[in-house]
C-alpha cells in the first residue's frame, strides 16, 4: 500500500480530483436525503399500511447498501418493538411469512436480483407490502402487481450513499404502524444533525478540527476492529465496517459489546496487534505512522458509543479500550449526539462515512468505483 501525506486531506484540490464521483458531496447530502425522503414517503402513501391494522411480524428484504434500511428500522424502533422485526439478506421468503406479515423490499437500483426474488414471493403469498427503490425500475413493476404502497428513490446516488433515502421511509412507516416514535420532530432532528455534521466534516474544514479526516487518519493503514456498545451503535459499527470495504477497498471488522467481549477482543493478543510500545503519541495525527505500523502491528479499535449502554457493557467497552492501550493498539472512540434514537444513529453514521471517503481518498483509492462488486454482479448474471 502506498500511502499519501496526511497533508493531502487539507488540498481540497486533490481531493476533488480524487473524488471524480462525488462520494463526499453524495455523502454530505444525508441531511437533505432524510427530509426528501419523509415527504415522498409522506406523498405515498405509507400512512395507508395503517388501514389494516399492525402487521404480525415485519420482514424487510434488501442487500448491501440497502439492505442497511432494516436495520436502521430495527434501531430507531429499539426494544420497545411491539412484533418481531427480520431482515433477510437472501432469495425467497421464509417459510412462515403470509399475508398477516408486512414485507419491506428494498432496492435503490431497482434491479437487486435477490431483492426481486423475495418480492415475488411475497406477492404470491398476499402479503401486505411497502417497496422502495427506483421509479419505473422491475422491482416498482413488480410491487405493483401486488398493490404496494411504493416510494421512490431519487438522485441516482449510489445505494451505500442513498442510506438516508433508503430508510427514512421505513422509519416514517414504523410510525404511522405505531411500532416506534418518529414523528416530524424526530425526522427533523436527524436531519438537521446530519447537516451539522457535514459542515464538521466539509472538504475545506482542516484535520485539526475536522472529526472525518482525524478518524482517517488514525486509520490509515490499520486493520480497524469498530464496535457498537448498544444494539443502536451495533447498526452503525456494522455501517461503518462496509463503507470501509466499499469506499477505501480495506478490510474492517465489526461487533458489538457484550458480544465481542467474548472472543474478538482475543484479537488484541494477536499477530495483528502491538508486539512493542509503539512509536510516538498515537494520537497525533501528524505523526510518522509507517514507524507505528512497523512497530505496533495494523490493529485498530473504533468503539461507537451509545447514550443508552447498559452498566456492565459500559465498563466493559472502557476496560477493553484500556486493555487496548496497554497492548498499544489505537483506540477511537466516537459518542452519540442528539437525543432521538434515529438522531444518535444518525450521528454516528455520519463522521464515520466521511472518514471512509476520506481514508480512500488519503491511500491514493477513488470511492466511488466497486470494481470487484461489479465484476461478480456481471459474471454471475450470465450464469
Amino acid at each position: 500500500m502506498i500511502r499519501s501525506s496526511p497533508e493531502l486531506l487539507d488540498d481540497v484540490a486533490a481531493l476533488d480530483a480524487g473524488d471524480p464521483g462525488g462520494m463526499l458531496r453524495s455523502i454530505a447530502s444525508s441531511g437533505a436525503q432524510v427530509r426528501e425522503a419523509a415527504l415522498l414517503a409522506g406523498e405515498a402513501g405509507v400512512a395507508r399500511l395503517a388501514d389494516d391494522g399492525r402487521p404480525r411480524a415485519v420482514v424487510v428484504v434488501g442487500m448491501g447498501g440497502s439492505g442497511i434500511a432494516g436495520d436502521v428500522l430495527a434501531a430507531v424502533a429499539g426494544p420497545s418493538l411491539p412484533v418481531p422485526l427480520v431482515v433477510h439478506r437472501d432469495f425467497g421468503l421464509p417459510g412462515w411469512v403470509g399475508p398477516m406479515d408486512l414485507v419491506v423490499a428494498v432496492s435503490c437500483s431497482g434491479e437487486t436480483v435477490e431483492t426481486l426474488s423475495a418480492l415475488e414471493e411475497a406477492v404470491r403469498r398476499g402479503c401486505r407490502l411497502l417497496v422502495v427503490g427506483r421509479d419505473g425500475s422491475p422491482l416498482d413493476d413488480l410491487g405493483q402487481r401486488g398493490r404496494a404502497v411504493f416510494v421512490p428513490v431519487t438522485q441516482g446516488r449510489s445505494p451505500r450513499a442513498s442510506m438516508w433515502a433508503l430508510a427514512t421511509p421505513l422509519v416514517v412507516a414504523g410510525h404511522a404502524l405505531g411500532l416506534l416514535h418518529a414523528p416530524a420532530e424526530v425526522v427533523e432532528e436527524a436531519a438537521a444533525l446530519l447537516e451539522q455534521l457535514a459542515d464538521r466534516c466539509r472538504r475545506d474544514a482542516e484535520s485539526l478540527v475536522n472529526p472525518a479526516k482525524r478518524l482517517a487518519g488514525q486509520l490509515d493503514g490499520a486493520l480497524p476492529l469498530v464496535w457498537g456498545t448498544s444494539p443502536l451503535s451495533a447498526v452503525a459499527a456494522q455501517r461503518f465496517a462496509s463503507q470501509l470495504h466499499e469506499n477505501a477497498e480495506v478490510v474492517a471488522v465489526h461487533g458489538a459489546l457484550p458480544e465481542a467481549g467474548h472472543h474478538q477482543v482475543a484479537a488484541l493478543d494477536g499477530p495483528m496487534a502491538a508486539r512493542v510500545e509503539a512509536a510516538g503519541d498515537v494520537d497525533d495525527f501528524f505523526r510518522d505512522r509507517a514507524d507505528d505500523l512497523e512497530q505496533a502491528g495494523v490493529l485498530a479499535l473504533v468503539v461507537l458509543r451509545d447514550v443508552e449502554e447498559h452498566p456492565t457493557t459500559a465498563l466493559r467497552a472502557d476496560v477493553c479500550a484500556e486493555l487496548a492501550r496497554e497492548r498499544s493498539v489505537p483506540v477511537v472512540q466516537l459518542r452519540a449526539e442528539g437525543t432521538g434514537r434515529f438522531a444518535r444513529l444518525a450521528s454516528l453514521v455520519a463522521v464515520p462515512d466521511f472518514a471512509s471517503a476520506y481514508l480512500a481518498l488519503l491511500q491514493g483509492t477513488d470511492p466511488t468505483p466497486v470494481e470487484a462488486v461489479a465484476a461478480l454482479g456481471a459474471r454471475t448474471s450470465r450464469a
